[in-house]
């Protein structure tokens, strides 16, 4: 009965949404808002549709984000429509999850094929789709020139979960390797972000996400990304593991430098460190080659690779891919997880990965990539004393501020694009692979005209 009459209300309160975009801004006018009214996709009032959904919901949603007040309902390729049918291009593609676009024709087919098939069988048995995920991410990192001796997969739920295993699996090896357990530490870096499960969260070197939930688990420490001189005295014998973003996404679109990753790698190797590079954000495409550190000599290659994010397009997964160092000091019973590749997941990511392992799809996101950057470079003539530097390869991609971005994020919402922020007055773009050019300078236009109405 409960379900019913919820569906009712959402029913009525989604009938009353449909109005034009004209009612909508009419009805702010009345309210004394002229300027907001007058802006193509002002945020929704208190008294709309999105604010009583809000109002409803809001109270039994455990308050761990604070989200601007538009309700998204549908997707469409680069844009959504809100609650009150506003439409938005998205720069933001789900933070680099939506990399085939909001609801990809070709995905829903299989979704929909594979929900009246098999969703759920268990670990316990084999089914048609972990198998043959697990392959093919094996077999494009070979073809893709990445990570050169790929060679098993573990499939779980998202990225913390992946970076959770790649931690237990460098510790699994190093116990092996030293069974006395003095090799345990863990390495990351500074402005990194791993994920927020206690393992993943003390490889992630921030205080706000560190501070509330201390202490942290034991033996990791954190070196300055890019500092080659101090990478052999922070990686040493006691090193059982090193975790680095060839792109820092949230620490603010920050690019390693080659020089720095080959030497890591090398001091890895010396040491006999587990070299994991999360690529969760970074990965699938988003560089131009479906892995970001691609374009390494092979003795910079990791021993595991971290993915999620793009891999479902929105679907929950994530994977973690490790050579065969690694492969063979994993055991049965050393690791396992209930939902992680279930037949429905697996089958979708096995979809995305074929999509997003196609150079022609690559070679696009290296086109549409330089002219973001071209525009980029534009508006950084005109706003000189705003835009300090554009960071970033392929459709990953920052632009670091002199202040706070977030007024320009609402500018820009409130006249139809939706862009994030990252690091420090960072505002980070990355927007579904499959973006067009027309999008990308509608965008772009819009993002000048919202950063020129709060100068």
């Amino acid at each position: 009965m409960a379900f019913r009459l919820s569906a009712r209300r959402l029913a009525a309160t989604s009938a009353r949404s449909l109005s034009s975009q004209a009612t909508a801004t009419s009805s702010l006018a009345q309210h004394g808002q002229s300027t907001i009214a007058a802006l193509p996709n002002p945020d929704p009032a208190d008294d709309s549709p999105s604010a009583a959904m809000v109002k409803e919901h809001a109270k039994y949603m455990l308050a761990t984000y604070a989200r601007p007040p538009p309700v998204f309902v549908r997707g469409e390729g680069s844009y959504l429509w809100d609650l009150e049918n506003r439409k938005y291009l998205d720069f933001t593609s789900g933070v680099a999850v939506n990399g085939l676009g909001h609801c990809d024709p070709g995905l829903t087919k299989v979704l929909a094929d594979q929900a009246k098939t098999l969703w759920h069988a268990s670990n316990l048995y084999y089914n048609p789709w972990t198998g043959a995920l697990s392959q093919l991410l094996v077999e494009k990192t070979l073809e893709s020139g990445a990570m050169h001796d790929a060679a098993t997969v573990f499939v779980c739920n998202s990225g913390s979960e992946a970076n959770e295993a790649a931690i237990k699996f460098s510790r699994k090896v190093s116990k092996v390797l030293e069974p006395s357990g003095t090799k345990y530490e863990f390495v990351s870096f500074h402005n990194s972000f791993h994920g927020r499960t206690m393992g993943s969260l003390s490889a992630t070197p921030n205080p706000k996400y560190q501070d509330p939930f201390s202490p942290m688990l034991p033996g990791f420490k954190y070196g300055t990304y890019n500092d080659i001189a101090a990478i052999n005295e922070l990686v040493n014998e006691k090193t059982c593991g090193v975790i680095v973003e060839p792109i820092q996404g949230e620490g603010g679109v920050n690019v390693a430098s080659d020089d720095f990753l080959i030497a890591l790698a090398k001091r890895c190797r010396e040491v006999g460190a587990v070299l994991t590079y999360d690529e969760i954000q970074c990965g699938m495409a988003r560089t131009g080659t479906l892995w970001a550190h691609g374009h390494l000599p092979k003795e910079a290659h990791p021993d595991i690779i971290t993915t999620a994010k793009a891999l479902g397009n929105g679907f929950p997964i994530g994977a973690t891919i490790v050579n065969g160092h690694v492969s063979q000091k994993i055991k049965i019973g050393d690791h396992g997880t209930t939902f992680g590749g279930n037949p429905m997941a697996s089958r979708l990511a096995h979809y995305v990965v074929s999509r997003l392992a196609d150079p022609a799809l690559q070679k696009e996101v290296v086109e549409k990539s330089s002219i973001l950057v071209q525009k980029f470079d534009q508006m950084r003539q005109r706003f000189p004393d705003l835009i300090k530097e554009v960071r970033g390869r392929g459709l990953i991609l920052g632009l670091q501020l002199t202040q706070d971005p977030t007024p320009i994020v609402k500018a820009a919402r409130e006249r139809g694009l939706l862009v994030i922020t990252c690091g420090t007055n960072t505002l980070r773009f990355v927007p579904p692979l499959t973006i067009s050019v027309e999008e990308i300078e509608s965008g772009c236009s819009i993002l000048e005209e919202a950063i020129a109405s709060t100068l």
